[in-house]
């Protein structure tokens, strides 16, 4: 790896060993890709994968719009939260600035009525 790999690695690791979910405040990680952006709520305490999505499912996006595809994911995966009935989650960013995309999806969250 190079050496900007290698300080994102440490980076992400650091702050995921502060971060961990539980039943009532799972975690939500937050990964964008190259070409798409993927999010998962996850139980830390049992393993247990709760609700994932990614822009994989969204046919209608091209390539570089990666803000509206983080607006359609942070409200879809709303939806799919409180259908679950999770209403609050602590966000793992990976080590990402909050700033495009992340925030973006953050608000979008917070707006769709998911704690965060």
């Amino acid at each position: 790896m190079t050496k900007i790999a290698d300080r994102f690695a440490r980076r992400a690791k650091r702050v995921r060993n502060k971060i961990s979910g539980t039943m009532v405040k799972p975690r939500l990680s937050f990964h964008r890709g190259l070409r798409y952006l993927y999010a998962q709520i996850i139980d830390d305490t049992k393993g247990k994968t709760l609700v994932s999505l990614s822009t994989l499912h969204f046919k209608q996006l091209k390539y570089n719009d990666t803000i509206i595809a983080a607006k359609l994911l942070g409200q879809n995966l709303a939806k799919q939260a409180i259908n679950k009935g999770i209403k609050q989650v602590i966000l793992d960013r990976k080590g990402y600035r909050y700033l495009g995309k992340i925030k973006v999806f953050a608000e979008t969250l917070r707006n769709n009525g998911l704690q965060c």
